[in-house]
């Protein structure tokens, strides 16, 4: 007999437009396997996701950007389809934030976690989780937020360059703009000029001190906080490797069990009163303590590194937690791998005693690994296409453009990458 109560179906909600969410493939897998009826809303143009067995349906998702009030219509749309009540899990930053202040409108067509009010939003706000940290006292890294240019200059110059810069709501930034949710910056001039553009990012500019990456790598944390609190369904883990290096999403990490990053993630949900799907990034200060970087309220996309020896990870623990039923005790698998092939295609080749999870490639659902890569291989081409035709451009042309890149290069030195992948 099965755990779950299969009758409930699970909805999957990812608004950003990247084909190459491998987080979504994997809670169609997970739950699907369980014998969950899932049906995704995401863009489908060519995703590899729509080629999973696992998936009952895609559905056309609201346009990036789309207000609260369109998102509610499409959950509507949707779930007259289906029905009957679905568990809704969002899968990016603007699906998670959009849907917590749902909520009470959604219900009761869909099943969600009761975390109070706006919380959702105040823990992805780059400025209050710094608030909220100092509250729960979690190491968190100096931040300041200047309220102009040259408040912006001096603080870069308190802090100590070269500073992180970031846009405390990255979910509103334009896509269009050229501008990153976090930036190291390398001046006082620079945060001065990026303060300049803030009525162009939608938020507020807050400047933080850079804290280098150590030998033993970041640390990640995700867990699911159920309805008494406790955390269930995840575990803490190193980033190996990242896309872009030393920058971005995690392309190959490890279960690493970690009592003092575990402890601290505790500490924060029940301070908070979180309830749901939490993935939180660490790294180690000057102190040799674990500091809080980002708090997402959604599942990261490396969320199935944490599956347990009763195969329970975050999003199958949100599945029985919401339909009442109890969540299996099971022990970590210290030292498995999580592998994003199309990231690291050396590492999948590679042996891991511990055991590892490929993002794509699947013995029992082979579709999206095929299509990932026909995708990959496009993507690669049209670069390359891109970089030849720069190369090949006039002489006077082709100065400008190195110019041009220089200066990005130099003004927007990216550190994570991590919310246009997500909602790695």
């Amino acid at each position: 007999m099965s755990l779950f109560d299969t009758r409930v179906p699970a909805v999957l909600l990812r608004i950003d437009r990247n084909p190459f969410h491998h987080g979504t493939l994997g809670a169609a897998r997970s739950l699907g396997r369980a014998g969950v009826e899932v049906h995704v809303i995401a863009d489908s143009a060519g995703s590899p996701v729509s080629r999973s067995r696992f998936v009952r349906q895609i559905h056309p998702p609201p346009p990036p950007g789309a207000p609260a009030a369109d998102i509610a219509v499409t959950l509507r749309r949707i779930a007259a389809r289906i029905a009957r009540p679905a568990v809704l899990v969002p899968m990016d930053d603007a699906s998670a934030l959009a849907v917590s202040g749902l909520r009470e409108e959604l219900a009761p067509s869909y099943l969600l976690p009761a975390t109070p009010g706006p919380l959702a939003e105040r823990v992805a706000d780059k400025a209050e989780l710094a608030a909220l940290c100092a509250t729960a006292d979690v190491p968190h890294p100096v931040t300041l937020i200047p309220d102009s240019p040259a408040d912006a200059a001096t603080a870069a110059w308190h802090l100590g360059l070269p500073v992180v810069a970031k846009w405390s709501r990255p979910w509103l930034l334009p896509t269009d703009s050229g501008l990153r949710s976090t930036v190291l910056l390398r001046s006082a001039h620079e945060a001065a000029e990026l303060y300049r553009r803030s009525p162009e990012a939608g938020s507020r500019l807050l400047l933080q001190a850079f804290l280098p990456p150590g030998p033993d790598g970041d640390r990640f944390c995700h867990g699911y906080a159920d309805r008494s609190g406790a955390v269930r369904g995840g575990g803490a883990g190193v980033k190996l490797r990242s896309w872009p290096r030393d920058a971005g999403l995690t392309a190959v990490g490890r279960w690493t069990p970690d009592p003092t990053v575990q402890a601290l993630a505790e500490r924060l949900t029940g301070e908070l009163g979180y309830r749901g799907i939490f993935d939180l990034d660490f790294r180690h200060g000057p102190d040799g303590r674990p500091h809080l970087l980002d708090f997402n309220p959604r599942p990261g996309a490396q969320f199935r590194l944490f599956c347990d020896t009763a195969e329970l990870d975050v999003v199958r623990a949100l599945h029985l937690d919401l339909t009442h039923r109890p969540l299996p005790d099971g022990l970590p698998r210290a030292g498995r791998e999580f592998v994003v092939e199309n990231y690291a295609p050396l590492t999948a080749l590679r042996p891991a005693p511990g055991g590892r999870e490929a993002a794509w490639y699947a013995a029992d659902d082979r579709g999206p690994g095929r299509a990932m890569w026909g995708l990959w291989a496009r993507h690669v081409s049209r670069r390359v296409l891109e970089r030849l035709r720069r190369l090949c451009a006039p002489p006077g042309e082709r100065a400008r453009a190195l110019v041009v890149r220089q200066a990005t290069a130099a003004y927007l030195t990216d550190l994570s990458d991590d919310e246009k992948a997500s909602s790695c």
